[in-house]
């Protein structure tokens, strides 16, 4: 378990450009923070979603059962990518930051879990 002053700095770029990134890390008690920091200006749709599942695919976040994350309160697309990759998700405001927490589903993204249930004879 990685001590929770030790993120892993996740990064979005866009050629040489990072345009997205997120500071993720595992709590003592179980869960995963990350912190998620897109960049000021135009970002093209889909870079911040992108943000959102490198962090909830990174090791800290998949070896938890709960994530807690904050989001700048107006980033939609990735308030809406946390509400489709985790389950439970509550959502406030505390600023004009947005705190999510959610607990982690088992497997990777886009993984349908009955796909990957044998059948019953």
């Amino acid at each position: 378990m990685s001590h929770p002053d030790e993120a892993r700095r996740v990064e979005i770029k866009d050629g040489e450009q990072t345009v997205a990134a997120a500071d993720v890390s595992r709590q003592p008690d179980g869960a995963a923070r990350a912190s998620l920091h897109p960049t000021s200006g135009h970002v093209a749709p889909g870079h911040r979603a992108e943000l959102v599942d490198a962090v909830v695919d990174a090791p800290e976040v998949q070896e938890s059962d709960r994530l807690e994350a904050s989001v700048p309160l107006g980033d939609s697309e990735a308030l809406q990518r946390l509400r489709e990759r985790t389950e439970q998700t509550e959502t406030r405001a505390a600023g004009s930051t947005a705190l999510v927490d959610g607990t982690i589903p088992d497997g990777p993204a886009g993984e349908d879990p009955a796909a990957s249930t044998p059948p019953e004879s």
